[in-house]
């Protein structure tokens, strides 16, 4: 069994939803993010993503924009984001981390070759924004060759017919972006995620975590509500982006306040009873 899928069945077990928190690699800086991502399962993460700095995140809002920008100034390349997430598994064996990008970094790195030493350094899932199921090949076999988990990405306007197509080959777990938009914004009402899910549900067995518009443990907690986990990226980036110096570097207050925001998301979600799995 996968780090991912022993961990979404311990918290079955325990009756409660994930919190998977978000950093981009080397933003400001390696060291910083490093301490960030180190700190995450003390502060309460469950799952945590590892974002890989881009210089177009077509999917993205102004606050990962600008944290990818800032992760390749401060010397992000794939082979330095491997060597983060090997730093973290040096004491953290546990924890599930899932890289979130683009293609065009992993083409450029070699698919093959970014398979195996991505496994190799520690990771666990991949989410690859803008490969669509169609053009899966290009990972498909070199990740199931490696062990690593291809999460899928479903939308609001994913008709239901395709809904099979998109979950073939996906295993991990599948992430619904609850808003039409970019990373950010604005969020999805309750109503719209009680709609929305069942479908889903009705689709794959795999676990669901909501991302997109996730800023408060209230809403944290209401993603959780519906589903089986929550995504937080763009706020605590903002959090982060907010105790950095007038030449953007990192100070004493980041990771601080980093993990500060993440232990308060964290206790919403972690608070949320669910049915226990039988």
């Amino acid at each position: 069994m996968s780090r991912i899928a022993r961990r979404f069945a311990t918290l079955r077990q325990q009756g409660r939803g994930a919190l998977i928190p978000y950093v981009e690699a080397c933003d400001p800086d390696f060291d910083t993010s490093l301490a960030i991502l180190r700190g995450m399962p003390g502060a309460g993460a469950d799952l945590i993503e590892v974002g890989v700095p881009f210089s177009d995140p077509s999917a993205d809002g102004p606050t990962i924009q600008k944290a990818a920008l800032r992760g390749l100034k401060g010397g992000s390349t794939m082979k330095r984001v491997l060597e983060m997430v090997a730093a973290f598994r040096a004491d953290d064996n546990e924890t599930p981390i899932i890289l979130m990008g683009y293609t065009n970094p992993i083409e450029a790195y070699g698919p093959e070759r970014f398979c195996v030493d991505a496994k190799a350094a520690g990771v666990d899932g991949l989410i690859v924004v803008d490969m669509p199921p169609e053009e899966a090949d290009l990972l498909a076999g070199p990740a199931a060759a490696a062990g690593l988990d291809i999460i899928r990405l479903v939308a609001p306007t994913t008709p239901d017919d395709r809904l099979p197509i998109v979950f073939s080959g996906a295993s991990g777990f599948v992430y619904y972006v609850s808003i039409t938009g970019v990373t950010g914004t604005r969020t999805a009402s309750t109503d719209e995620l009680a709609h929305a899910l069942p479908r889903l549900r009705r689709a794959t067995d795999l676990p669901i975590a909501i991302g997109f518009g996730i800023r408060t443990p209230e809403l944290a907690a209401n993603a959780v509500r519906a589903a089986d986990a929550a995504v937080v990226a763009s706020a605590l980036l903002n959090t982060l982006e907010g105790t950095l110096d007038a030449d953007g570097k990192a100070t004493a207050r980041t990771v601080p306040a980093v993990l500060e925001q993440l232990r308060g998301l964290a206790d919403a979600v972690h608070a949320v009873s669910k049915t226990v799995a039988k």
